[in-house]
């Protein structure tokens, strides 16, 4: 297990800052024993818990061409068809993967292709799950064309929380399926758009691991 390089800098100094905050108190103020052993119980409790936030587990790498793998670690809170109106300009099955805060937040490519659009919206911080969140807070829009020549879109949608979006792929980019592709802090969803004949792999409330479970098939 490592730890992604988003968080590296903040618990460096989420750290020092606790730190010093116990130190402070241990030997400055006048606070009885068991305030003390309580702060910092809560402090190394406040500390793991970012720090598992930030984890970024190995997978092994999925190689199937047939497959749409599901871009994040989450919960499926929607599957319903969709006219897709940024780029695609078509209907599509919409499938809204949501992140809690216990996630892993690493965004791994569905599938391989060429990264054919990209752009960032800013936007409000509705909680993921809203039914506007998709096209009223901040995202971005990624289009990666498939081998086969079809095109699949992906947004990654800020949350209540989840204040910065991170990418790292740009328009004319080979992506691989399952590698990481960008990342989202603090609670957050990804929406994938498959054709409508793709048949679908999961099911409402099902929980996904990113690169690892299928959510969908491409039509043979």
């Amino acid at each position: 297990m490592t730890i992604h390089k988003e968080g590296r800098s903040l618990l460096f100094w989420m750290l020092v800052v606790l730190a010093v905050i116990n130190f402070a108190i241990n030997y400055l103020a006048p606070v009885e024993k068991l305030v003390i052993n309580l702060i910092l119980i809560g402090s190394i409790v406040l500390y793991l818990i970012v720090l598992q936030f930030f984890r970024n587990p190995a997978i092994p790498v999925p190689n199937d061409h047939e497959l749409v793998y599901a871009p994040a670690d989450g919960k499926v809170v929607v599957i319903e068809n969709t006219v897709e109106e940024e780029y695609l300009k078509e209907e599509r099955i919409q499938i809204s993967i949501f992140m809690s805060p216990i996630n892993v937040h690493v965004n791994r490519s569905p599938v391989s292709g060429i990264l054919k659009y990209f752009k960032y919206h800013p936007g409000k911080y509705l909680v993921a799950w809203h039914p506007k969140s998709s096209l009223e807070n901040e995202r971005t829009s990624l289009v990666i064309e498939h081998p086969s020549g079809v095109q699949l879109m992906m947004r990654q949608i800020a949350g209540a929380m989840a204040r910065r979006i991170k990418w790292y792929v740009k328009e004319g980019d080979p992506v691989t399926q399952g590698a990481e592709f960008g990342f989202i802090k603090f609670g957050s969803r990804v929406d994938v758009f498959v054709p409508l004949d793709a048949e679908i792999l999961v099911d409402i409330n099902q929980k996904t691991k990113g690169g690892i479970t299928p959510i969908a098939k491409f039509k043979s």
